[in-house]
Formats: structure tokens, C-alpha cells, sequence
């Protein structure tokens, strides 16, 4: 098997199948917009050919257009994957970071949980905690979080995007100005130096601000395919973070920007089988 480059720079991280050498294309295409044959088969440390049948393996599949001495990507920025999807890609990170950012929640704090699928998996990490209170606009995580009875669950209201299941509008929104509370867990569709916290809906977008700005502390969750991916929208700045806890190591390029910025960074360790 092959070796991939952590985010395709930097030091190899292992042997992986070549439809993890083409998902890893396809998160550069989704993050940078095009590719070239040459650079990638440098830094996978395969040949050109087989670079090309990558592209064309995934312009087959719609997500890639070949150009001469590349691709380029199809896919929008705005472009949001179904929630159900999203929710089997990197299930054990995502996992392993609920987990790392539910041990930064002490019994009777009051939280904001973000939507989101790596913020769902900080929900279900809450069960036996005393005495919190979650704030959220999360449907997935209210039901998950409403059985507990040492969780008191506040929901914003607001309008329900379908497929996601989360609230949005101006009562989404306008929850938040009148709360005061500890910590806000905030899942991204990306986040960088620059422009900072990015997400693929508007509306979704500025309800996470408004919870950023209803909240002492700022966590954001995001596994390693999110780091350096600029989405559609800009959520805020990375000066408004706190905390970034992902599953990349420190050595990831992204991780070292994101630490240099002043972030703290908890890394939240994956177990392999």
C-alpha cells in the first residue's frame, strides 16, 4: 500500500488504501480549488499516471474536472455535505474529540452546543454529568441531551433547516443575545489563520456567532480534514477562540498556524484498532 502525507504535506503518517490517497486529493481540490499532477506525485511519492487515475476515478464521480497539468474542483465551497454522510466520515476522531472536549465541562456549568456532527458526539460524552445546563440549537443534540435528568436542555426555537435539523433565523439568533454562559462548543466546516472559523451556510453561520458572543470561552471541534478548509461563509476570526480541539497532531501545519495564533490546542488522541 501507499503512504499519505499529513494533509498532503509535511511528514508521512501512514499506509493507506488509494481511495484514502483520492479522499485526501479531493479535500485539497475541496480546500485550494485545483491540483497538479506533479506537485501530488511528488508529495505522495507515487507516479504521475497514477495521480491521473486518481482524477479520474473522482471527475467520474463528478467531484473533480481534469484541466492540462491538473484538476480543478467542481464542488462549491457552499457545498454541504448531507448530514448523514457527515456523520460516518472520521466517526473515530470525531468520537475521540467529544470525548476530549466534554472533560473541559465541569458539573454545573452552563454550555452552548453548536450544531453539528462532532458536536453531537460531545453531547452524548455529557451523559452523568451533574447539574448542566446545555444551550442549543442542535435538534439531534436536544433529544440526545432531553433524557438526561441532570441535563436541563434549553432549545433557541427558530426555523428548522430539514436536513440537518438545526435552528436558524432571527429567534435562533436573538436566544442568544440575552444569555450569559461559560463555554459555547462550536463545530466548523473549516477553520484556518485566515480568515478564521468558516461554515457552509449563512444561516447557520450567523447563529454561531451569536453564540460566540453569548459565551465566556469559545472550544471549537474540528477533525483534521477541517483544518485549513475556508467554507463559504465566515463564522469569526480566530481571535475569538480560546480552544481548538482536534485529533491532528501538533506537527500539523495548520495546528502549528492555529497555536501560533495564541489557541490553545488539546488533541484529542484516536484509538486505532
Amino acid at each position: 500500500m501507499l503512504q499519505l502525507r499529513e494533509s498532503i504535506t509535511g511528514t508521512y503518517i501512514g499506509s493507506v488504501l488509494p481511495s484514502q490517497r483520492r479522499q485526501a486529493v479531493l479535500r485539497r481540490l475541496t480546500t485550494h480549488g485545483e491540483v497538479y499532477f506533479s506537485e501530488l506525485a511528488t508529495e505522495f511519492g507515487v507516479s504521475e499516471m497514477t495521480i491521473r487515475r486518481d482524477l479520474e476515478t473522482l471527475e467520474a464521480e463528478g467531484l473533480a474536472r481534469r484541466v492540462r497539468g491538473g484538476a480543478i474542483s467542481v464542488v462549491s465551497r457552499s457545498y454541504e455535505p448531507p448530514f448523514a454522510v457527515r456523520a460516518t466520515t472520521a466517526s473515530a476522531a470525531k468520537s475521540a474529540i467529544g470525548v476530549t472536549a466534554a472533560s473541559l465541562v465541569n458539573d454545573g456549568e452552563t454550555i452552548i452546543v453548536d450544531v453539528g456532527t462532532t458536536t453531537l458526539e460531545l453531547a452524548r460524552a455529557l451523559h452523568g454529568r451533574r447539574g448542566l445546563t446545555v444551550v442549543t440549537a442542535s435538534l439531534p443534540v436536544a433529544v440526545e441531551l432531553g433524557v438526561d435528568p441532570d441535563v436541563r436542555v434549553l432549545v433557541t426555537g427558530g426555523q428548522i433547516r430539514h436536513d440537518e435539523l438545526s435552528l436558524t433565523g432571527g429567534m435562533a439568533e436573538d436566544a442568544f443575545t440575552t444569555m450569559n454562559c461559560d463555554l459555547a462548543f462550536i463545530g466548523v466546516a473549516g477553520v484556518c489563520a485566515s480568515p478564521g472559523l468558516t461554515e457552509y451556510n449563512p444561516d447557520d453561520a450567523r447563529v454561531k456567532r451569536a453564540a460566540i458572543g453569548a459565551a465566556r470561552r469559545i472550544i471549537v471541534l474540528a477533525d483534521s480534514s477541517k483544518l485549513g478548509r475556508v467554507a463559504f461563509s465566515t463564522v469569526a476570526p480566530l481571535s475569538a477562540v480560546d480552544v481548538l480541539v482536534t485529533d491532528a497532531p501538533a506537527a500539523h501545519p495548520t495546528v502549528k498556524d492555529i497555536a501560533a495564533a495564541g489557541v490553545d490546542v488539546a488533541e484529542a488522541k484516536v484509538l486505532r484498532s
